[in-house]
């Protein structure tokens, strides 16, 4: 039909993992086409959307259409389908750019550990590939983001090159935390951030506006709406507000074409001589079990049954507290420092690695804070200049530290599709089980008996834990990468075991969670599957 799209490569999704490969085999020479459920926005309406907003969570600057539906922190059991025994609390966006909308931005690479947590440790399972295979596109993957960090320090994890761009200096707070902690087992680092430290590619340098999420209002911030308009320019083609809703099998096994529903309600047939699903975690494995079919009864790729299963987040240990002296917070980047030498050692045998998230937004995240802390002292009747110094002297000491806990994957831990519940797209709701085993709460525990350490240092009080299980905003695991067909969907290129123009790209991919936020090891994956998928397209 005239509505119909025809490509070399078909890429479902705009954010970081679609993106970056689409803008690469653009400009290959490739014709590539997207198809993006959400719409293309404009920044500064989301902007005043944001500020306009009575509730402030992270999806509150953006739209969230009938025909684009997603999770809403506030209110996530109106879109997961939730089945307990615990809530999966990680939510996402659908937008011309993805979820690096309103990302915080923090681009940690995985240590070389996280690729081999059965070999060493005896836990979990090993990544088909190591740390010195993926090393080389993590350091592609920083040029392209655009990432600011100290060349001097690895973190952890070896590099071969130098950041694009240095630093963002440390925060006033971030050093009252080395100043405290030196000499302890405790070591403060300034975090890579995906936003600028100067002028870089056409883009500003960071000023501090202090909402990264839910959204940067100048775009010093990377979000992946550089790399679709670099896909743009070297001549792809974006589809917004067109869902793919069905993957559909041709007779060599092959993914003959894909059936789409705009939001007015048309419908068409996509087709590539390569099918990208960089849908995310949740997403990307709904649409697979929605394309159950002669020839594939358990949905596409999925004939290992894996598709789904295992999904993950790093479950956070939230604790905050007084410092005895002011220490500014609320100006800047909401983290620029963290605490990285955890995430690693013999302890892995028993319990989960984490990371140390230090915060520059007070108790924002915690309590609402300093909104609630003026509307406290309001209640208790101060007023005036007495108000005033009273919301100063408490909202100054206000510290925060979050803890980012690797979680083991589950089986158990999946996304099937709710028998019962369907979207304007006529697509079934995804339906979540989750849990968390021992090791991962061992580690919670241990996260927050190190808050206790750090808070103890600097001499802080009123200390409190938040009682429940935080998610992070990383939604991983459900299409896991390996060697092997019968116990992986995808192989190290990432390409389906079943369908040898499927790949699918993503922090679905990853085996492991480990304990570095994901964006950069997505984009670095991603990268590294380019040049796969664009001779796979040109053998037809």
């Amino acid at each position: 039909m005239a509505s119909d799209i025809t490509a070399d490569i078909l890429i479902i999704g705009t954010g970081v993992a679609g993106a970056i490969a689409g803008a690469k085999l653009a400009q290959k020479g490739l014709k590539v086409a997207f198809l993006e459920t959400g719409k293309r926005i404009d920044r500064f309406e989301a902007v005043e959307t944001f500020w306009k907003a009575k509730i402030k969570v992270p999806e509150s600057a953006y739209p969230n259409d009938e025909t684009a539906p997603h999770p809403v922190s506030h209110r996530i059991n109106d879109y997961y389908q939730q089945m307990g025994p615990e809530t999966f609390k990680s939510t996402y966006i659908k937008l011309v750019g993805g979820t690096t909308w309103h990302w915080l931005g923090t681009t940690l690479r995985n240590v070389p550990a996280d690729f081999k947590l059965k070999s060493l440790y005896g836990h979990a399972v090993d990544w088909p590939i190591d740390y010195d295979t993926l090393e080389p596109f993590y350091l592609a993957a920083e040029q392209e983001i655009g990432v600011a960090g100290d060349s001097s320090e690895d973190l952890g994890s070896p590099r071969s090159g130098d950041f694009p761009m240095p630093m963002i200096p440390m925060t006033y707070l971030d050093k009252q935390f080395v100043k405290s902690l030196e000499g302890s087992k405790y070591k403060v680092s300034a975090t890579p951030q995906g936003r600028n430290s100067m002028f870089h590619a056409d883009r500003p340098e960071c000023c501090g506006n202090a909402s990264c999420i839910p959204i940067c209002p100048i775009q010093a911030k990377y979000d992946a709406t550089v790399h679709v308009r670099q896909a743009e320019e070297a001549g792809a083609v974006v589809h917004d507000q067109t869902t793919a809703t069905r993957l559909n099998l041709g007779e060599d096994g092959k993914i003959a074409s894909v059936d789409f529903r705009r939001a007015d309600g048309s419908t068409g047939t996509a087709s590539g001589k390569v099918i990208v699903v960089a849908a995310h975690a949740i997403e990307s494995p709904r649409l697979l079990l929605n394309s159950a079919q002669e020839g594939a009864k358990n949905g596409i790729a999925n004939g290992s049954d894996q598709v789904g299963r295992n999904l993950m987040d790093h479950p956070t240990k939230l604790s905050w507290a007084m410092a005895p002296e002011p220490v500014w917070p609320y100006r800047g980047p909401l983290s620029t420092s963290g605490i990285e030498n955890l995430r690693d050692g013999e302890f892995r045998k028993d319990r989960a690695a984490f990371r140390i998230e230090i915060g520059n937004d007070g108790h924002g995240w915690p309590t609402g804070a300093p909104i609630s802390t003026a509307a406290r002292h309001a209640q208790d009747g101060l007023r005036g200049e007495e108000l005033d110094a009273a919301i100063k002297d408490e909202t100054s000491r206000h510290i925060r530290l979050a803890s980012l806990v690797e979680q083991s994957p589950n089986a158990e831990n999946r996304v099937t599709l709710d028998p019962d519940k369907t979207d304007a797209n006529g697509m079934p709701l995804p339906r979540i089980h989750f849990d968390y085993d021992d090791y991962t709460r061992a580690g919670l525990d241990a996260a927050q008996e190190a808050h206790d350490e750090v808070f103890a240092a600097l001499g802080a009080t009123q200390i409190n834990h938040s009682p429940d299980i935080q998610g992070a905003g990383h939604v991983i695991g459900t299409l896991r990468m390996g060697m092997d067909a019968k116990t992986s969907v995808v192989d190290p290129d990432l390409r389906s075991f079943e369908h040898s123009n499927l790949f699918l790209l993503g922090s679905g991919a990853f085996p492991t969670s480990a304990t570095a936020n994901p964006s950069l090891t997505i984009a670095a994956l991603s990268l590294r599957a380019v040049d796969v998928i664009a001779e796979t397209a040109k053998e037809g």
